[in-house]
């Protein structure tokens, strides 16, 4: 290792030897030092003239010297050797970030004495000029290893990794528990040695553990959820079309790559959450295209969606719902930590939406969901848009008080209906039946099911015609006939005159029914019975200013309105 000097005895030089490597386990505690001595000539840290990598020195034969040196070096353990850096750092910040770090030290900063890309690879302290590499080369050439001065997208190192940050943060191990091979430096701060170890590449990239199945992330890291999750246990596989989606790992299987699939350490797409990708939903899509998982982003592509693209960074974790900006990104409906293939019966949320945070039905935050439509009420309760897809006699936004068990009538999402007659129903649903939102919002068949995107608007699994003097048929009402039986809406079966209004007067649905609800503080069970709300586009008062129904019991009513020409008052069935 050092270059032999004429006057020293072999046995002299081996005590050097030896003295050095031992010093050298500073970088390294607990490595064995014969295994550091024998190793780090194969790697490309051996930048010597013998060097494996293609980056070596023209004539140096010392492997060593470019970071050690028994002599005239910095006088900063190990024996350090390399000109210090003289850079400032802007350093990785994140708001869910419970660690402070700082300007890196210890062994980070001996590190990026060369991995900044600002100091020469061969400014050594112990020579008197700097050590000449082959090609011209100076400092580290742009690329993967060269972390320049700006480590905001890079794994944060140099804070304290103690007790207080584990309390803040239950989702990482304590120190006690952290793995031997993963080690903090002397003063217990996490730095780049825990992660890499300068003397081995048994891993590639110098790391201490596989990155393979998550091994070296899970060593500090516990996600809550993450272990038989569908990203911990897919076997799924790139087909080779499209691009890489992983180009950076080394997996061939979802699992294989597990955190990586997602997440870059260093030099990190978007530095928040160290994501590959800029935009939040490449990080999914990449995926997430058919090549890999289903076709996601096909259905993003369709006329009716949810806008993932439309905002970047406004999303965060553990955000309040009833405060939070109004936004959609992949991960305010999906937990990428904890989802999996569960699929309970309705109302039970399945596995796509486990851990997620949502809304219950009276408006309370849940942390995370039982049931799916918890989720959905995070942008359709509460915190609502402002533009209604019908102008209807009763406007109300609000989907949860809609869905409310105590509304005036109601689609069950949350609870049974009202309604104990309803002979259209097709088996196996019942009076007593649940549904779920994506029952009637999700992509059409052929895409991965959830409300991804859809070519009818507003993302309804089916074509659903509002328009006035629509001709029916089982395509213009298709999301109504989905659950309600054609043949027994045109025979009159639950109310007299539903094939007059929507085949003799070419009615849509839409004219009379609400299909979420009407909610207590805006209706009432007389008026407001199934789903009655009228669309006054099509629907106005009568002659004597009156648009009201009536419910007077099973399968009796009376109307008081205007509808293509015609006066109700009342017109009683």
């Amino acid at each position: 290792m050092l270059k032999p000097h004429p006057r020293r005895s072999d046995s002299r030089r081996r005590a050097l030897v030896v003295a050095f490597v031992l010093a050298s386990s500073w970088l390294v505690p607990g490595a064995p030092a014969g295994a550091l001595a024998q190793s780090i000539r194969t790697t490309r840290h051996n930048l010597s003239v013998t060097g494996p990598g293609p980056i070596r020195a023209t004539t140096e034969e010392r492997i060593c010297i470019f970071c050690h040196a028994p002599h005239r070096a910095s006088g900063s353990p190990p024996l350090w050797n390399h000109e210090d850096t003289r850079s400032t750092y802007v350093v990785y910040d994140s708001p869910t970030l419970d660690a402070v770090p700082g300007q890196p030290d210890g062994a980070s900063r001996l590190c990026l004495s060369c991995h900044d890309g600002t100091i020469a690879l061969g400014s050594v302290i112990s020579e008197a000029s700097a050590i000449a590499m082959q090609g011209g080369v100076t400092t580290l050439p742009p690329g993967h290893s060269n972390l320049d001065v700006d480590l905001s997208n890079d794994h944060p190192v140099s804070f304290p990794y103690d007790d207080a940050l584990a309390a803040a943060d239950p989702q990482i191990v304590p120190p006690s528990s952290l793995p031997p091979d993963l080690p903090l430096d002397h003063n217990g701060r996490m730095q780049c040695s825990s992660c890499h170890d300068a003397h081995r590449d048994d891993f590639g990239d110098f790391l201490r553990r596989s990155p393979l199945f998550s091994q070296l992330c899970t060593g500090c890291h516990q996600k809550t959820g993450w272990s038989g999750s569908i990203h911990d246990q897919s076997t799924a596989t790139w087909n080779g079309a499209g691009a890489d989606p992983w180009p950076h790992a080394p997996g061939n299987t979802v699992a294989e790559n597990g955190c990586m699939n997602c997440h870059e350490t260093h030099e990190a797409g978007q530095p928040f959450n160290l994501l590959d990708y800029l935009q939040e939903e490449d990080n999914c899509l990449k995926c997430h295209d058919g090549n890999t998982a289903g076709d996601v982003a096909s259905a993003f592509s369709l006329a009716s969606v949810h806008p993932v693209s439309a905002q970047s960074g406004v999303h965060v974790p553990g955000e309040d719902p009833t405060t939070m900006p109004r936004h959609v990104e992949c991960t305010d409906c999906h937990n990428p930590h904890a989802a999996n293939t569960d699929d309970p019966p309705p109302p039970a949320a399945d596995g796509a939406l486990r851990m997620v945070s949502g809304i219950d039905i009276d408006g309370a935050v849940v942390s995370s969901v039982t049931y799916g439509y918890e989720v959905c009420l995070k942008c359709h309760g509460d915190n609502h848009g402002s533009t209604p897809v019908v102008t209807r006699q009763i406007t109300n936004l609000n989907v949860r008080q809609e869905f409310h068990p105590t509304s005036a009538s109601f689609h069950p999402v949350a609870a049974p209906g009202r309604n104990p007659d309803v002979p259209s129903l097709i088996a196996p649903l019942s009076e007593s039946s649940i549904i779920e939102c994506t029952d009637c919002h999700a992509s059409p068949q052929g895409y991965p099911a959830g409300a991804h995107g859809s070519t009818y608007a507003p993302l309804l699994v089916r074509n659903y015609e509002t328009a006035d003097y629509t001709k029916e048929s089982a395509s213009a009402y298709a999301l109504c006939y989905g659950c309600h039986d054609r043949n027994s809406i045109l025979t009159n079966q639950s109310f007299k005159e539903h094939k007059k209004h929507i085949q003799g007067e070419d009615a849509p649905c839409v004219t009379c029914h609400d299909p979420h609800g009407i909610s207590a503080g805006t209706g009432n069970t007389t008026n407001n019975a199934h789903l009655i709300n009228f669309d006054v586009t099509i629907v106005q008062p009568n002659s004597k200013g009156l648009l009201k129904f009536e419910d007077l019991g099973t399968r009796r009513g009376q109307c008081y309105l205007r509808c293509h020409g015609k006066d109700h008052n009342p017109k009683t069935y």
